[in-house]
């Protein structure tokens, strides 16, 4: 059965099963788009390219109703954005170049419950717990043997929002009348909590805290005490900012926690997803609590894993088989057609390890292979690639990526050396977990609370990485390097070799390797200081 599927809203994505395969998922914001764009003619053009057939089932996933301020794309003809019951889906009949192809179209809420169950390792009939965090939706899910979903409790609504929203009333650029935080902001505050040392709000934070949290979402300008509000508009760089957003990150998870601990039963799996699923704290902090057999998220947790999961609902009601195969490389191949200026390069052909020489020699380097990856993080096909050890790589990684330097650069390692070096003892394919570094030898990727968010490779799930991390090993006793994605600021990842050396030029990388072949920029000092010393 093929199903091809889309998602109208931010995050916007295409995605084709095809008999229980997910085939790609071409995601809006790829090939250097703006961030959380919605999905456009362009992705659904490519994404017919890629078929050889007429689609059985054209979904589309569930948005906002027309008369909902954040409805932008899609028609009125959509199962809306709440509800979990089967019996909401729209199934008419349709057509696609002049052949017949049913129209299937769900929920949002189903859509990210699908999605997480589709994809999780749990067989078909597990009965499981859902949670589904967000900017709009926070709240727990039963889901039985059958598939049938209950919905247990609303815990905290717009926690995503709620969450983002922290980083505004520090921020003196942010309107304290916005309605809502700005997208980048809940991923920003993820990174400042990770300064905290402080456990405790003093009183003014806790009464701040009752009013992001109790009742209602709500403005900051509609809190009466906005203008003596503690950190309003102390900087980013406020060390008491910076606790307090460790303070209330773990206010907003111990709302939830306490809901899990006193309201369903333990042992039983917890799948997750929603936009807050990309928070590594709260995902290893659910794994420590010891409540569920097992915590499995999706690493298209937030939208852009919508048409992905409207497509596996199509096919659990079309087959009855929730679940699918898929790859985190499932999406489209790098462009390396039309490139200009490209006479400013030393080209090298694959050598994994004259390439891990150079990362050792504090060279930084894109790294562009196969198909990207689906979902926001860059995990080791769209990259940036360095050597781990010093604190000064990561922040010429900011500088590069022109972003704020109190943002973290994240380690890939070899998943046999992950015990030794992070304490992980399981594979962490996909960056979405934190775990503890156990030396003070990678800098470059240790946040300030001694955690990283790790990505660990093998030789099944990334081979080409596996084998440079190997080479890298072998020169300098470590199978870690730092990787940070490749894209400009606030665009998705680079999937094209025009923007990819537009990239060396305007942001002062040394090189990129692109399918093991190196180009290595002239006109970089890092690059001839190299070359010099080799000789």
């Amino acid at each position: 059965m093929k199903i091809l599927s889309y998602n109208p809203g931010h995050d916007g994505a295409v995605a084709f099963i095809e008999d229980f395969r997910l085939r790609f998922s071409f995601e809006a914001e790829k090939d250097s788009n703006y961030r959380y764009s919605a999905i456009t003619i362009a992705e659904v053009l490519d994404a017919v390219g890629e078929l050889d057939a007429i689609p059985d089932v054209i979904c589309m996933s569930g948005w906002w109703p027309l008369d909902h301020h954040e409805f932008l794309h899609g028609s009125d003809r959509n199962g809306g954005y709440r509800g979990v019951s089967p019996e909401a889906a729209i199934i008419d009949k349709g057509r696609m170049l002049k052949g017949r192809s049913d129209y299937f179209s769900s929920t949002h809420e189903r859509s990210h419950i699908l999605c997480a169950f589709g994809m999780s390792p749990l067989p078909k009939g597990t009965a499981c717990y859902a949670l589904i965090w967000e900017g709009e939706m926070g709240g727990f899910y039963e889901i039985d043997g059958d598939l049938n979903i209950t919905l247990v409790s609303d815990v905290l609504t717009q926690p995503g929002n709620r969450y983002g929203l922290l980083y505004g009333l520090a921020d003196p650029t942010f309107p304290k009348d916005g309605p809502y935080p700005r997208s980048s902001d809940a991923g920003k505050l993820m990174a400042l909590a990770s300064f905290s040392t402080r456990t405790l709000p003093t009183v003014d934070e806790q009464d701040l805290l009752t009013f992001l949290l109790d009742g209602p979402y709500r403005k900051l300008s509609e809190y009466d005490r906005l203008d003596r509000a503690p950190h309003l508009n102390a900087g980013l760089d406020d060390a008491e900012f910076r606790n307090f957003a460790g303070i209330y990150s773990d206010a907003i998870f111990e709302r939830f926690h306490a809901f899990a601990r006193g309201h369903l039963e333990q042992g039983r799996p917890l799948v997750i997803a929603g936009g807050c699923g990309l928070n590594c704290d709260w995902n290893t902090k659910w794994r420590e609590t010891g409540l569920f057999s097992e915590v499995f998220v999706p690493p298209v947790a937030n939208d852009s894993g919508s048409a992905i999961g409207t497509a596996i609902d199509a096919q659990f009601r079309y087959t009855g088989n929730p679940k699918v195969e898929w790859d985190v490389y499932s999406g489209l191949p790098f462009r390396t057609t039309g490139a200009t200026g490209m006479d400013g390069y030393d080209v090298y052909e694959r050598d994994d390890d004259r390439i891990a020489d150079m990362l050792a020699s504090d060279l930084i380097l894109g790294w562009a292979h196969g198909r990207y990856e689906i979902g926001p993080r860059a995990l080791g096909n769209r990259s940036i690639l360095a050597a781990p050890f010093r604190d000064e790589t990561r922040v010429r990684l900011n500088e590069i990526k022109q972003r704020e330097q109190f943002r973290p650069i994240a380690p890939v390692c070899l998943a046999e050396d992950a015990a030794t070096w992070f304490q992980c003892e399981k594979e962490s394919p996909h960056m979405l977990f934190t775990y503890r570094a156990t030396t003070e030898a990678l800098r470059a990727v240790t946040h300030v609370n001694g955690t990283a968010r790790l990505q660990t490779v093998t030789p099944r799930t990334n081979p080409d990485l596996h084998a440079l991390l190997t080479a890298f090993k072998a020169r300098t006793g470590f199978g870690v390097l730092c990787n940070t994605s490749l894209n400009f600021k606030t665009k998705g990842f680079i999937n094209n070799i025009a923007d990819l050396s537009a990239y060396v030029r305007e942001h002062a990388l040394d090189g990129f390797v692109v399918e093991g072949r190196a180009h290595l920029a002239r006109n970089s000092p890092q690059y001839q200081a190299y070359l010099a010393g080799s000789r």
